[in-house]
């Protein structure tokens, strides 16, 4: 690929990486690649309460409709999305890194980057894959039931024609890195049909087994798929697969691109051929049993989703009786909680990352799911709360492994992102520009692609939030290679505020404090202010963070020393005269929208902890952030709500955290706010129009998680926003707690009757229910159980 006028050559990306100490992360981040046969266990232990953990409806997926009727399955690199129709079963596959565009280094006239599918680019499907089974359609058979086995990941349904049972599973598997479908039935019933693999770029297929083509971009992608059949035939028949009289049928799809996670080679690999690695994974998934194949996913997904168990109490009978669908209806017409279902809400989310992200690129605005090649904003990565309320979840229920791919992502960034910052942040035309002339490190914009681009307005806070977001998973795991890896992330984030920040003094005072340049707070109010909320609070908090790191890692401790220097100047929020609230600009005014679905001014209480009610935060402070809060609404966006929530939970205020949560569980119709028939988030971006968007989705159970635990290093509170409908009884296994340490918790009437504490590095810590607290002190792997603070 030739360098533009604007785009940083091979060398020049080779060089920043070498500089920021990159080459080494960069040369282990995953790709789709050949992998080692994996080992193949006997088996694997289920929960003993399996009912808990299944989802059920009674209709199959509509093909026009599968955004919000179609199950998700995914490996964390390929997904899809399953309509699981007895006559017809479609699936539309995704792979993380399916995306056209590029480098979008060209500004627009205004400064800002170009934000289009032609330019910037999108999340797009791969493929198609259908099998036809006819005389099966719904009309012909009774007895329909799908099932979503959340202990399990296994997606399955099931029906009866002529008196036999049939019955299909599917699931992605990570360790075959296929998406495999079982045929079985019982009763003397054969499977006859056909197998279709197509494109959705306009690919012209010639192959039953498989398809390759090239991107406009230059991406390559394939995708392959081969069937194995018993008791009757699988054979070749023009470009489908036609199986007969089979007593059951194994499908196995690989599919994938040759994206590479390296600035340098421009993100490529030019040596992959992914439609013959794809024939590869399939043919190797295949000479396995289907039993064999199912074992292997079973237990490697079960060692995640096994990290963590919740019960919130217990549902009626007749409440267990209803299917999903039927149950939030339920839930929102009768007001009666439900909290079996509410957990499984949680334990939904927890699917979703495992089955989203490993071993690839990071969850987008889509997740890992599509049902068409045009998804609002691109399917891109926001980096003004979306992206990061992707991952609040993953280290609040024990998928620690799952934050992975939103690191190694902006640590295969950084090159770009480093070099576009110096050549085009300070472009005259750019509103944001720093006024002091000076540019270091690097920032991004507000949309951002996996080929180092930008996309929509610059975002000069956005680096700080995303380092905090990497630093709070070191809280959470005490892993200092993690903490090495994203050094120079922060390192490079505080140099270009060290370069940004604008020395000014407060009116009718002689007090001199640091103040940001001209932004804008997320997403509303004046687009040139100086001193927001949204960045001060941000920056304060990456400051510490870098010292933090340095000393831990023991690096550039004289650099430490001045960007504290700097977080000892920098401006904080105060209240307003005026409103009450916590200013959000440095004015006494309300220059937003007072309803806003972003919180931006609110970031110091959550995801920040600055704002804290336990008598550390002057009160004024803490009654500014609720007035605020109150001012902003119950009822907004899921994603919105979410943070609503988790604000509230910050706050002690359960029912309002709580009512957030149920708003969230709202059935969407129409297009309307709320919860789909598949469970997936629906955002109305207009009326009578809604789209998936799978923030809600984590930001959610991070909520629901946050109201049973508040941790920081040095306090963990048990039970802070607990809810009235959860009180009763309840216990979360396996809770992890920042700085070090994983929770086990039992509750009756409100109050903590067991409490373990185990340290996975953390040494010591407070422990906190009410007026009680205990001090306690462990060397990592050690625990240690607390009776009498619920007394």
């Amino acid at each position: 690929m030739t360098p533009g006028p604007n785009q940083p050559s091979r060398r020049t990306l080779l060089s920043l990486a070498t500089t920021a100490g990159l080459t080494t992360a960069l040369g282990t981040l995953p790709a789709f690649s050949v992998s080692a046969t994996p080992a193949r266990p006997a088996g694997t232990a289920l929960p003993a309460d399996a009912a808990r953990h299944q989802l059920w409806w009674q209709a199959p997926g509509d093909e026009g409709s599968l955004i919000e009727q179609g199950l998700p399955i995914g490996n964390g690199r390929i997904g899809a999305l399953a309509s699981n129709d007895p006559g017809r079963e479609l699936l539309l596959i995704t792979d993380a890194t399916m995306w056209t565009g590029g480098l979008n280094d060209t500004l627009d006239q205004d400064g800002q980057f170009p934000y289009a599918r032609t330019d910037f680019g999108s999340f797009t499907l791969l493929a198609r894959l259908t099998v036809d089974l006819p005389g099966h359609d719904l009309g012909s058979v009774h007895g329909y039931r799908r099932n979503l086995d959340l202990s399990q990941g296994l997606v399955t349904s099931s029906y009866v024609r002529s008196g036999v049972t049939y019955r299909r599973e599917m699931y992605a598997s990570h360790p075959d890195d296929v998406i495999v479908l079982h045929f079985t039935q019982s009763g003397g019933g054969r499977h006859s049909g056909t197998i279709t693999l197509t494109g959705t770029h306009g690919e012209r297929i010639t192959s039953a087994e498989s398809f390759g083509a090239t991107l406009a971009n230059g991406l390559r992608y394939g995708a392959a798929v081969t069937a194995r059949g018993r008791g009757g035939t699988v054979t070749v028949d023009g470009t489908r697969i036609a199986f007969s009289d089979c007593t059951d049928l194994t499908v196995v799809v690989s599919a994938g691109t040759n994206y590479a996670p390296d600035a340098a080679a421009g993100f490529r690999d030019p040596a992959l051929d992914p439609e013959r690695l794809a024939r590869t994974k399939v043919r190797d998934a295949a000479s396995e049993s289907a039993d064999a194949l199912r074992r292997t996913h079973v237990a490697d997904y079960r060692e995640l989703y096994g990290q963590l168990d919740v019960s919130l109490g217990s549902s009626t009978a007749e409440q267990r009786e209803l299917d999903t669908w039927e149950r939030l209806q339920a839930r929102a017409r009768d007001l009666t909680p439900d909290p079996e279902l509410e957990a499984a809400y949680l334990q939904f989310g927890r699917y979703l990352m495992i089955s989203g992200s490993r071993g690839s690129l990071p969850l987008n605005l889509q997740g890992l799911w599509l049902d068409g090649n045009d998804p609002d904003w691109m399917g891109d990565y926001h980096t003004d709360i979306n992206l990061q309320m992707n991952y609040w979840m993953a280290d609040r229920t024990g998928l620690s492994r799952c934050f992975d791919a939103l690191t190694d992502y902006c640590l295969a960034q950084l090159p770009s992102w480093t070099e576009l910052t110096r050549q085009l942040f300070n472009d005259p035309r750019n509103r944001y520009r720093n006024s002091t002339g000076r540019i270091a490190g690097w920032t991004v914009a507000i949309s951002t692609n996996p080929y180092g681009g930008g996309g929509w307005w610059w975002h000069p806070a956005g680096n700080a939030w995303l380092c905090n977001s990497l630093y709070e998973h070191y809280e959470y795991t005490q892993s200092p290679a993690h903490l090495a890896k994203i050094y120079p992330l922060l390192k490079g984030a505080c140099e270009f505020w060290e370069a940004r920040l604008l020395t000014h003094t407060l009116p009718g005072t002689a007090e001199e404090v640091l103040i940001a340049d001209s932004d804008w707070s997320p997403e509303h109010g004046p687009l040139d202010a100086k001193g927001i909320t949204y960045a001060q609070e941000l920056v304060w908090t990456l400051f510490g963070n870098f010292a933090a790191a340095a000393a831990l890692l023991k690096k550039d401790a004289d650099y430490a020393d001045t960007v504290s220097g700097l977080r000892k100047r920098l401006h904080l929020p105060r209240v307003s005269p005026k409103t009450g609230w916590l200013e959000e600009w440095m004015s006494p005014e309300n220059l937003g929208e007072t309803t806003h679905r972003h919180l931006s001014g609110l970031v110091g209480l959550f995801p920040g902890d600055r704002i804290r009610p336990d008598g550390s935060t002057p009160a004024e402070i803490v009654e500014g952030a609720t007035a605020q809060l109150t001012a902003r609404g119950m009822n907004s966006f899921g994603w919105a709500n979410a943070w609503r929530s988790l604000c509230w939970a910050r706050l002690k205020n359960a029912e309002n955290a709580y009512q957030l949560v149920i708003n969230n569980l709202r059935p969407s119709n129409g297009g309307s706010n709320g919860t789909a028939f598949n469970l997936f988030d629906i955002y109305e971006v207009e009326s009578g129009r809604g789209i998936f968007q799978i923030d809600a989705n984590f930001g959610t159970p991070a909520a629901m998680t946050e109201m049973l635990l508040y941790s920081r290093p040095g306090r963990l509170e048990l039970l802070p926003a607990l809810p009235d409908a959860w009180a009763a009884s309840g216990h979360i296994t396996g809770l992890p707690a920042r700085g070090g340490f994983v929770v086990d918790l039992t509750w009756r009437d409100g109050r903590p009757t067991r409490v373990r504490i185990r340290s996975v590095g953390g040494r010591t810590t407070t422990v906190v229910f009410g007026n009680r607290s205990r001090t306690i002190k462990l060397e990592p792997g050690d625990s240690v159980t607390l009776k009498g603070l619920g007394r």
